[in-house]
């Protein structure tokens, strides 16, 4: 990587270590909405989001490495 890319990187880790409130600022608004609903309708639908949100990039990792692995192979 080149010196400028270097440093952008660097400085935007630097910001998400020294500011993480800024990343988590919705939590707190998820979890009031979600607290006041009895039903828990809402919070199963959340819940399976985050989890399809999750497994997405592990499905398409594990597939990039699959094609690499073949192509490297043949």
């Amino acid at each position: 990587m080149r010196t400028k890319e270097k440093m952008i990187l660097m400085l935007t880790l630097l910001v998400m270590v020294l500011f993480p409130s800024v990343a988590e600022a919705q939590c707190a608004m998820c979890r009031a909405v979600l607290e006041s609903e009895s039903s828990g309708n809402a919070a199963k639908g959340i819940n399976n989001g985050i989890v399809y949100l999750m497994a997405i990039p592990y499905v398409l990792v594990a597939g990039l490495f699959y094609f690499i692995y073949k192509k490297m192979r043949a």
